[in-house]
């Protein structure tokens, strides 16, 4: 009796040997489980937030909160550069919140003593925040750290913080503190990507402003002219281009009037222009052309007095924008149907005969408006007769280029005019099949790359 409880204690004692090894190898797969469990939910956390979050402030403010509890550190500190090239501590998490104001001040102090010079080598080399941040905080806080790169630019430092001295900077603390900062610059990129699609979009608005006001400022509609019959189209490679057309009438009476006047002696000015280059710049010289040049032509001035007067008026602000313009003025009376032209280095008219069927150019000698301040222009007339046709056109058309890069050119275009006037009922289905031809040339899906435009002026 006395042997049982030593054997029943020998087997007790030889189950908890055997028992022990197997419990604390299940405790510490669990502790490890905990612990990966764990940082994959603040990880997924943080792909949420980045996700979910619109204010680039809301999400950064969660970096640092994140970098300490993967890594199981006292705290953490975001690190920016700004433009001025400070830097600038823009978060900080510390979990002792009376010590939390002592650190942050270390901190800002530290940061405040640096400025980084434009070209400066990178901090990762240089080690100036490491310095600045041992000497303000002090030989008790470790301090860990890793750059925050934003297409292939330093922008940053995200920093953990230990006051422990066991605490050591794993391999695995250093990749989820690089698997944090680098969502840091995801959404630091893509906040960068979103006020420049914020400035787009508001460029854009301008840009249909812009638009919708030279849409306005170019006629409405073609004129109701006694004898005659015209149709328009202008077509700009952009939004906003430097093609000019503009139907004027030439006395006071006619501009109290509308549109649809039908006086038989009421003379209308014909213009075509284009100013060098397109987009708004162009836009913004063709704008103020037109204005002075309606402010010209009630002056009763000839054809090539208005464009000489308009060439000194707007010298100086072509000059020092180093644009120029083309321009073709032309003033056509219905009482006697004779066209008074000036040109000043635009794409000549071209005058289809209707009695020969034969084309011709409307050109007078003169220069571009805008290259110099006295230049001289000529005056010429065409007297047109029933069934002539006459169109104007802007060089958009003529070099237009197909994709292999051929040019529809100006003989293809005289021919295809000459053809529209034989075959085409009326002005516009001109236009309409001498757009057709060009589109067909470049290609059904191309867009043009220079502004076009054209308005034919056919006598009936």
């Amino acid at each position: 009796m006395s042997q049982v409880p030593s054997h029943s204690t020998e087997i007790n004692s030889s189950a908890t040997t055997d028992v022990t090894p197997v419990v604390a190898l299940k405790e510490l797969v669990a502790r490890l489980h905990r612990e990966q469990k764990k940082i994959q939910d603040l990880l997924s956390s943080l792909g949420f937030a980045l996700r979910s979050f619109n204010n680039l402030n809301q999400f950064l403010e969660l970096i640092p909160l994140m970098a300490t509890r993967v890594t199981d550190a006292e705290g953490s500190a975001l690190f920016l550069y700004k433009p001025n090239g400070q830097i600038r501590l823009e978060q900080l998490h510390w979990q002792d919140s009376q010590q939390r104001k002592i650190i942050r001040k270390a901190l800002e102090n530290a940061t405040s003593k640096i400025t980084l010079l434009p070209n400066s080598a990178p901090l990762t080399t240089t080690g100036i925040l490491d310095a600045q941040m041992h000497q303000y905080l002090g030989p008790d806080v470790q301090i860990f750290g890793t750059a925050i790169i934003v297409k292939h630019t330093e922008r940053g430092w995200l920093y953990v913080l230990s006051r422990d001295p066991e605490y050591s900077w794993t391999e695995t603390r250093q990749k989820l503190v690089r698997l944090v900062a680098d969502q840091t610059a995801v959404a630091i990129d893509n906040d960068e990507l979103a006020v420049e699609l914020r400035k787009k979009e508001r460029l854009d608005q301008e840009l249909e402003i812009g638009a919708e006001i030279q849409r306005r400022l170019l006629p409405r509609q073609c004129p109701n002219v006694p004898g005659a019959v015209l149709a328009a189209r202008c077509k700009p490679a952009n939004r906003v281009g430097g093609d000019y057309y503009d139907f004027i009438p030439t006395n006071h009476n006619q501009f109290k009037s509308n549109l649809n006047s039908s006086k038989e002696d009421a003379r209308w000015a014909l213009v075509i222009g284009d100013v060098m280059g397109k987009g708004v710049p162009a836009g913004l010289i063709m704008t103020m052309l037109r204005g002075m040049l309606r402010g010209e032509v009630l002056h009763g001035n000839s054809a090539a007095g208005i464009l000489q007067n308009l060439n000194r008026v707007m010298y100086a602000d072509l000059e020092n924008s180093h644009r120029f313009v083309t321009l073709f003025y032309s003033e056509y009376n219905p009482r006697t149907r004779l066209l008074s032209y000036s040109n000043a280095a635009h794409n000549p008219p071209l005058w289809w005969h209707a009695a020969t069927k034969t084309v011709t150019r409307l050109d007078t000698m003169g220069m571009l408006i805008g290259l110099d301040a006295n230049s001289q222009y000529e005056n010429g007339e065409a007297q047109l007769e029933p069934g002539d046709t006459v169109i104007y056109y802007t060089d958009g058309l003529t070099d237009a280029a197909a994709a292999g890069g051929d040019r529809f050119d100006e003989d293809n275009f005289v021919t295809s005019f000459n053809a529209a006037c034989r075959y085409c009922n009326g002005p516009q289905e001109i236009v309409d099949y001498l757009f057709d031809k060009v589109q067909d040339f470049i290609g059904s899906e191309r867009q043009n790359t220079d502004d076009m435009t054209m308005v034919v002026l056919q006598i009936l």
